[in-house]
């Protein structure tokens, strides 16, 4: 199996009930990548992104600017897996 980059980030702030997974996705449809968005029980969202690390990255810097009013703190953690998503979505 090819591996891919995988990138997981965690963002903190006021991330729930104001849009932030559908902008997630819809920020998703401008770059080659495929994963997931989900919150969590703790208050957070949790993104998901595998592919190109240079197009990973650059969506999540999009993302960060688009909802850069809401996060409060981000965390991440990055490596190489084989590729575990078809698509980008909602969880």
């Amino acid at each position: 199996m090819i591996e891919v980059h995988h990138e997981k980030v965690w963002f903190s702030g006021c991330v729930q009930g104001v849009g932030f997974r559908y902008t997630t996705m819809q920020v998703a449809r401008e770059f080659e990548v495929t994963g997931i968005v989900a919150n969590l029980s703790d208050g957070r969202v949790e993104l998901e992104a595998e592919g190109n690390a240079r197009v990973v990255e650059a969506f999540i810097k999009a993302v960060e600017e688009r909802l850069h009013g809401h996060i409060r703190k981000v965390e991440r953690a990055s490596g190489k897996r084989p590729a575990q998503f078809n698509d980008f979505r909602i969880q």
